[in-house]
């Protein structure tokens, strides 16, 4: 007589076909996402050879294009995590009438279409500026509309970790005499620059690629205003698709370089019982 099979068993039994059926459709989904349509850009970026590619990407208005992007992103990245994490500071420790408003306009850029992100700074910041205080068409533009898409990654990366940290540290630093800056380098800073160095990495990657905020607000003047995404938007509108692929899997690869290399350095900064 066969037993009937007892339910562990069919939960082992259960378990397997759905954790294969769970990654194959993780498989596929990022494939038909991710891996096809990147692996036809690299097809196009280099159907002419890696010769065509490094003239594509090496250009003169292309060349100016790329450096202004990765000087900008650097720069706005550096911005960013200064200003960010004083945000988030105010947000968690201190209380103020109006905290919820602010708490929700910080995620204001990622809400508004980025197109209209270019036309607010365009009204705030253009040639009409009710501040008199006129960016338009000049590289300090390219840094504000980067700076104001980027910013609610900076906030929200450090924001829930100093939401979390316990102030028993702070506060038995204090009582030994440490002033205000000194804990927050000892005690503050090391806790944070983990989930800071993963709001650069998520910031950085997004104004490599960001094209709505900046094709208004800067005017996209070639070789002084003019970004890489708004380069490859005028490569694809002239026909030339391969050197467009090109700009883009340059850009890719940047971003991919720099992701990399901010969640290795993550990694050695993070606490050894956190790894």
């Amino acid at each position: 007589m066969v037993s009937a099979p007892r339910p562990g068993n069919w939960a082992r039994a259960l378990a397997l076909p759905a954790g294969i059926s769970g990654r194959g459709l993780t498989v596929l989904y990022a494939s038909i996402l991710v891996i096809l349509p990147l692996a036809a850009v690299a097809t196009h970026a280099f159907s002419g050879g890696w010769s065509a590619f490094w003239s594509a990407v090496t250009e003169p208005e292309t060349e100016a294009a790329l450096e202004l992007t990765f000087a900008s992103a650097a720069g706005v990245v550096m911005l960013n995590g200064v200003v960010g994490t004083a945000v988030a500071w105010v947000l968690v420790r201190d209380s103020f009438r109006g905290k919820a408003i602010v708490d929700a306009v910080v995620d204001l850029p990622l809400a508004l279409p980025t197109i209209v992100a270019g036309i607010t700074l365009a009204t705030l910041y253009g040639a009409n500026s009710p501040f008199h205080l006129s960016l338009a068409f000049t590289r300090a533009s390219v840094i504000a509309a980067l700076a104001f898409v980027t910013l609610p990654f900076a906030v929200r990366s450090v924001q829930p970790v100093l939401a979390a940290l316990e102030r028993d540290a702070e506060e038995a630093a204090a009582s030994l005499g440490a002033g205000p800056i000194t804990v927050f380098r000892r005690i503050v800073l090391p806790a944070i620059l983990p989930a800071t160095l993963t709001g650069a990495g998520l910031g950085f990657a997004r104004a490599l690629g960001e094209y709505g905020s900046v094709v208004i607000f800067t005017g996209e003047i070639p070789f002084k205003t003019e970004v890489a995404s708004v380069r490859i938007f005028g490569l694809v509108e002239s026909g030339f698709l391969d050197s467009a692929a090109a700009v883009s899997i340059f850009l890719l690869a940047g971003a991919l370089i720099v992701l990399l290399g901010l969640t290795g350095l993550r990694r050695i900064v993070l606490p050894k019982d956190a790894r």
